[in-house]
């Protein structure tokens, strides 16, 4: 997400009791399309609310849920969204820290690959519509 007339940068969120840094995601909720669980998401867990620009990708990966003692299997779409308004300290209970980085700084911060890569399939696309750099790292 780019706050306007200002560098790129992503917000990127710490989860409460977790040392990771990650974009936003979530659940879809029943009846809701994935642009409108993206919006929420974002606004719930970074206080920020965005436009979408564009549909980037997803991901698939399973984790195990120590809280219901299962293995669930997540599909992730993201999102290309433009910062609106907001502020980061707005975010829910369920994060611990939502802060702005500079794209390298937050290709550097973030734990994981797929979502590393999801960000540079977004720089890539922006080169070609608006002339922005794409991150070499």
């Amino acid at each position: 997400m780019a706050r306007p007339g200002e560098v790129l940068e992503l917000c990127l969120i710490r989860p409460a009791g977790r040392t990771v840094w990650a974009l936003p995601k979530g659940w879809v909720e029943p009846g809701e399309t994935h642009e409108a669980a993206a919006l929420r998401e974002i606004r719930e867990e970074t206080g920020i609310e965005g436009s979408i620009d564009g549909d980037l990708d997803s991901i698939e990966y399973s984790f195990f849920s120590r809280e219901n003692q299962v293995r669930i299997h997540k599909v992730v779409h993201f999102f290309l969204v433009r910062f609106v308004r907001g502020d980061t300290s707005q975010h829910d209970h369920e994060v611990a820290e939502a802060a702005w980085f500079g794209v390298e700084r937050a290709l550097d911060r973030m734990t994981y690959p797929n979502e590393r890569q999801i960000v540079r399939k977004a720089m890539s696309l922006m080169a070609g519509v608006g002339g922005e750099r794409t991150p070499q790292s």
